[in-house]
């Protein structure tokens, strides 16, 4: 009457279902992750603080290559390795994202997409330099350079494994910036999974999603059904006008 929409906060029929606006996170392209993680790593010569800096770099790696997620990243710990498992080994990722208030919800994730060498070299060469004792029960897979009051080395935090990203972006993928967060590589990770012929279930299974449905939201950038079958459709009039055209 008023010209005013009024929201009632007991309309059923008419509030959106959800709390957030759905976003599309389209990953960066194959050739420039890769620009990214060679310019990284030609840093890792050159950089002042190695360990840190390669810590990060191997994360970022990671959840490009097994689409791990930050908070699992961090939770890991060096025992979590299990390299007797499996054709490649499997990390042992203990603090999933749970489902509907579920909690955390365990499950193995595959070495593949080499993500074994990407490990086996940070734990030969790198980890050491933080200082810490391997057979420390609870040792973290990635240390923080800050130190308990017992002198072994705490968990790395997000936000440095976030902003390691961000700072490697600017410098060597600038056209992605602020844009490229451990979650877009975890996208980027479901895409390259599927564009090289796993099939959705396994993909389920290495992101460790509970349902098809958000894994298929992860690899939309490959999908080309729709495309292929405007190709085709056209293709079959194109027949049928040069039959009548006959």
């Amino acid at each position: 009457m008023t010209g005013r929409v009024i929201e009632c906060p007991i309309d059923e029929m008419n509030r959106p279902r959800g709390s957030k606006d759905a976003a599309l996170r389209i990953p960066p392209s194959g050739p420039e992750v890769k620009t990214l993680f060679t310019g990284w790593g030609g840093e890792l010569a050159t950089c002042r603080k190695f360990a840190p800096t390669a810590r990060n770099y191997t994360a970022a790696k990671l959840m490009s290559q097994v689409g791990l997620r930050v908070s699992e990243a961090c939770k890991l710990d060096l025992a979590d390795i299990k390299w007797d498992l499996g054709r490649f080994g499997k990390l042992h990722a203990r603090h999933g994202k749970g489902a509907r208030g579920s909690g955390p919800r365990e499950r193995m994730v595959p070495l593949i997409n080499g993500a074994d060498r990407t490990l086996r070299w940070f734990v030969e060469d790198v980890w050491g330099q933080f200082d810490d004792d391997h057979t420390r029960p609870g040792a973290p897979l990635f240390p923080s350079e800050r130190r308990r009051a017992d002198g072994s080395s705490g968990r790395v935090g997000d936000d440095a494994l976030r902003n390691g990203l961000k700072a490697a972006a600017m410098a060597h993928l600038p056209g992605w910036g602020d844009k490229l967060t451990p979650h877009v590589l975890r996208h980027f990770c479901a895409s390259e999974l599927y564009l090289g012929g796993l099939d959705l279930i396994a993909i389920q299974e290495v992101l460790g999603h509970a349902w098809i449905a958000t894994t298929m939201r992860y690899v939309h950038v490959q999908q080309t059904r729709v495309e292929d079958a405007w190709v085709a459709g056209q293709q079959r009039a194109a027949k049928r006008l040069e039959g009548l055209l006959r």
